[in-house]
């Protein structure tokens, strides 16, 4: 029988909670899968030569660029994170 009240919140927070754990985990190996491909290996390194190897800002360069470059960077680092959880699962 289902709960109602409080505790019927308590078992749907619960169950929502677990499928969006299986969604990310669904998502991170979509990751994983896409950049352990010798063609993904080679785009992630790009990415990476492009973005995190590269400064964020340089000294008498406009402040603003740096927060678009961590923009950038942000981005890789999602993929490698993603990456990282599906291989640890």
């Amino acid at each position: 029988m289902a709960k109602v009240g409080w505790e019927g919140i308590e078992v749907l927070d619960n169950q929502a909670k677990q499928e969006t754990k299986n969604e990310q985990l669904e998502i991170d190996k979509s990751y994983a899968r896409t950049f352990e491909t010798e063609e993904g290996k080679k785009c992630l390194k790009h990415l990476m030569s492009r973005t995190l190897d590269q400064p964020t800002w340089v000294p008498g360069g406009d402040h603003t660029s740096g927060y678009a470059r961590e923009g950038q960077n942000s981005v890789v680092r999602e993929i490698k994170m993603r990456i990282e959880r599906a291989k640890n699962g």
